[in-house]
């Protein structure tokens, strides 16, 4: 009798110290084969549209404090990208986010942008690729043809695991609306 105590005991005992064993968090990691990187360069224009019965971009949220202006305004965006640098050029994606107007000296006034740059036509057609970076309004209205670096910080699709950097350039501005001519290097798998 007492053997059989010993071995219902021994068999609870093991049952319970069991479960938190297959309880506990679980991870293998496993070397992946080697993969060639690619690299993608891409030319194309940017139109945010303020103005107007339809606009693409449109603030949503602002803080509730007299004399703010658009200092720490956010907008959301569905800006069209197209092949040329007029409106009517022929439509190859669209770049949806939100934008984050900055500074609280007017001479520094700029945004935080996270975009997602998504092409719906073409080679690249169902792929996109991930802006996370700040671009300085001010600097880039001062001078026509100004060159604005910003960061890509993912992507998916055919630029799966982008990173690379976009090089911008304003085409036109006008009471808020802006065209800007992208030129992206974009290194991805």
């Amino acid at each position: 009798m007492e053997k059989h105590a010993i071995l219902v005991a021994s068999a609870m005992i093991f049952c319970v110290a069991m479960a938190p064993v297959y309880g506990q968090y679980y991870f293998e990691t496993v070397l992946a084969p080697p993969r060639v990187e690619k690299m993608t360069r891409l030319h194309f224009f940017f139109h945010d549209i303020v103005t107007g019965k339809n606009p693409t971009s449109v603030p949503i949220a602002r803080p509730n404090i007299t004399g703010a202006g658009t200092y720490l305004t956010l907008a959301a965006m569905d800006d069209t990208l197209t092949v040329g640098p007029e409106l009517t050029s022929t439509i190859i994606g669209n770049a949806q986010g939100l934008s984050l107007y900055t500074a609280k000296d007017p001479t520094m006034f700029g945004t935080v942008l996270y975009t997602d740059f998504a092409f719906t036509s073409g080679r690249f057609n169902g792929s996109s690729f991930s802006l996370f970076s700040r671009y300085p309004i001010t600097k880039a209205a001062t001078a026509v043809g100004t060159v604005v670096e910003l960061a890509i910080v993912g992507g998916r699709g055919a630029f799966r695991m982008a990173r690379g950097y976009a090089l911008t350039r304003a085409i036109y501005s006008n009471n808020g609306d802006a065209g800007l001519e992208f030129n992206v290097t974009l290194y991805h798998y």
